[in-house]
């Protein structure tokens, strides 16, 4: 859609259209607020300040609309949609790398209570399997921070998907 479609969307539609961008619903509605933007770079601005003041459970929130990294049955499903999209370059990886990117994970989650979350587009399976292997051993509360980070890269990409015409 174009920005000036999004600008006039009722609030309720803003906010779902945002929330598909990220799964936080108190993010969705402050953004969803602060419209009308005048150009998209505004829209950006806007996600990116106030995800900077997201607390843990809104940051757990979004993180928890995520794929696994690795959950091949989930990319391979006909329901997989946005998940193959971003992740689609790892049905490309071996079985091995596969396997261990999702058994990784799981004990990623084990420790720190939500997934591995990764911006991977443009990545290569073994690039996100060396990622998560780094960051696999950093503290609960660094890899909120690096999620957090990772959340903000995936929500730009996507807003800049969701409006058509934008410059930014």
């Amino acid at each position: 859609m174009k920005l000036d479609e999004f600008n006039h969307l009722p609030a309720v539609d803003a906010v779902s259209a945002l929330y598909g961008c990220c799964h936080c619903q108190h993010w969705a509605e402050a953004v969803s607020a602060r419209r009308p933007f005048v150009q998209c770079e505004d829209l950006l601005i806007a996600a990116q300040q106030v995800w900077a003041r997201a607390n843990e459970s809104e940051m757990l929130e979004a993180f928890s609309g995520h794929a696994r990294i690795g959950d091949i049955e989930l990319l391979r499903s006909r329901y997989a949609g946005r998940a193959t999209q971003e992740q689609g370059q790892v049905l490309a990886a071996s079985d091995a790398v596969i396997q261990e990117l999702y058994a990784l994970n799981q004990v990623y989650e084990q420790q720190n209570g939500f997934i591995f979350i990764v911006c991977a587009s443009g990545k290569s399976a073994e690039e996100m399997l060396a990622l998560l292997k780094v960051r696999i051993g950093n503290s609960r509360s660094q890899e909120l921070v690096n999620g957090a980070l990772e959340q903000g890269k995936i929500t730009t990409l996507r807003l800049m998907n969701l409006i058509e015409d934008h410059e930014c």
